[in-house]
């Protein structure tokens, strides 16, 4: 159905069961989710040779340098996700299926955010003793929380329409990162003004706009994704 109209039980099941055939196949390989680790931590290791010298400069790019390390490594396993739903023919049986195309991006979407959360996670710690920084505040987790969803949001919808072409590997990137500066510049300043400890005041407004543009991206690939994968 692509009416929107299905009940919200269905709907809700059909997204859950989504959730669980991505998580469940992910944990059995952990292809996805260990190739994401690997590459934040090789991420965060040039920066922290680079940076080694200066330290004053190593602690002002803290932020830019673990938001480039979420966008990197979120591009790779959204990459990877949608790749490995066209090449085992999941993708195509998902549509065929009596439920609503946008379950169907709500599903991929909860679950792209599950493993990026995931390698967060992982990274944090190590980041902290890498760079000497205190990362575990309540509200850089907010602000990271929020950030990944903005970004997720938006390059599920882009994986999905990439995945189609022959070129994915590297229309994605060219795709997602204009679209998610945004997010990505917002997500930038909250954090550094709580690493810096700068006024609540001063914090408010990007965290603001990371919301905003949270709700803006999944309403438009909500409406969208239908027409997306038609394609």
């Amino acid at each position: 159905m692509d009416d929107h109209s299905q009940p919200t039980p269905f709907f809700l099941r059909a997204i859950l069961a989504i959730v669980w055939k991505d998580l469940r196949a992910e944990f059995r390989s952990l292809e996805l989710v260990s190739s994401m680790l690997v590459f934040s931590l090789l991420v965060i290791l040039i920066f922290n040779f680079a940076l080694e010298l200066d330290i004053k400069t190593r602690q002002s790019v803290t932020a830019g340098v673990l938001w480039a390390t979420f966008a990197f490594a979120g591009t790779l396993g959204l990459n990877r996700s949608m790749s490995i739903e066209k090449d085992r023919g999941c993708m195509d049986g998902l549509l065929l299926a009596p439920v609503d195309r946008s379950a169907i991006y709500f599903g991929k979407f909860i679950s792209n955010l599950a493993f990026m959360l995931l390698v967060e996670v992982f990274v944090l710690p190590i980041y902290s003793v890498l760079y000497n920084t205190n990362l575990f505040q309540p509200g850089l987790l907010l602000v990271i929380l929020l950030g990944s969803i903005g970004y997720t949001a938006v390059g599920t919808l882009l994986a999905a329409m990439s995945v189609q072409t022959r070129t994915r590997d590297v229309l994605l990137p060219i795709l997602l990162f204009p679209v998610a500066f945004s997010v990505l510049l917002a997500a930038v300043k909250a954090s550094g003004g709580f690493l810096s400890n700068s006024e609540l005041t001063d914090i408010l407004l990007p965290i603001n706009l990371l919301i905003a543009y949270d709700v803006i991206f999944i309403a438009v690939a909500f409406m969208v994704f239908d027409i997306v994968v038609e394609e």
